[in-house]
C-alpha cells in the first residue's frame, strides 16, 4: 500500500468540495472578465462597481472556503487573504476618485499579497489533499502580476479594467484546471 497516497488523499467530501468551489470560482472569473470586457468598458460605473466587486468577491470565497475547512485559525493564509481582498473592495472605492493609476496600483498590491496567501494555501493543502500544482503556480503567477500591475501603474498610459481583465481570466484558468483535477482524480 503506497503511504504517500494515504497521506495525500482527503476524504471525498473535502475533495468534492474544493472541486465545487473551484469550478464556481472558475465561472464567476470567467463571468467577471466578460462582463469587464463588455459592461466595464461601455459604462464607467459599470466598470467602477466590477473593480470593486472582484476582491470582495475573493474575499468571500476565501471566507467560504476557510470555514468549510476547519475556520479562520486552521486556515490563516485564507484568512488574511480575505482580509487584504475586503480591504482592497474598499480602498479601490475611494482609489477611483484619484483615477485609475491609483486602482492598478492598489491591484498591484493586492496581487502580490493575495498571490503569496494562495500560494501557501496550495502548498499547505498539498500535504492532505495533493493535486494542488495549479493553485501553487497561479499564486506564483499571481505575485508576479502585481509587480507587472505597479509598474504598468508608474507608466503614462492611463490604465483601464481591460490591464486587469486578463489577470482574472488566468484566475479563471487555474481555478477550472483545478477542478477538473481533483474531478478526474475522484473518478479514477
Amino acid at each position: 500500500m503506497n503511504v504517500d497516497r494515504i497521506e495525500r488523499s482527503a476524504p471525498a467530501g473535502a475533495d468534492r468540495w474544493l472541486q465545487h468551489y473551484y469550478l464556481v470560482r472558475a465561472g464567476v472569473s470567467a463571468l467577471w472578465v466578460a462582463a469587464a470586457a463588455t459592461l466595464g468598458v461601455a459604462d464607467p460605473v459599470a466598470g467602477a462597481a466590477l473593480l470593486v466587486a472582484y476582491p470582495a468577491w475573493d474575499a468571500l470565497a476565501n471566507v467560504a472556503d476557510a470555514r468549510r475547512n476547519g475556520g479562520a485559525r486552521a486556515n490563516p493564509s485564507q484568512a488574511l487573504n480575505a482580509v487584504v481582498s475586503g480591504g482592497l473592495s474598499i480602498a479601490v472605492l475611494v482609489a477611483l476618485g484619484h483615477g485609475m493609476h491609483a486602482v492598478l496600483a492598489l491591484f498591484g498590491i493586492w496581487a502580490g499579497l493575495a498571490g503569496l496567501f494562495q500560494l501557501l494555501t496550495g502548498i499547505r493543502r498539498w500535504k492532505s489533499q495533493g493535486a494542488q500544482w495549479a493553485m501553487i503556480l497561479s499564486g506564483a503567477q499571481s505575485a508576479l502580476a502585481g509587480g507587472f500591475f505597479l509598474k504598468q501603474a508608474s507608466g503614462a498610459a492611463t490604465p483601464t479594467i481591460l490591464d486587469i481583465a486578463p489577470y482574472a481570466a488566468f484566475g479563471a484558468f487555474y481555478f477550472l484546471v483545478s477542478g477538473v483535477w481533483l474531478a478526474v482524480r475522484g473518478r479514477r
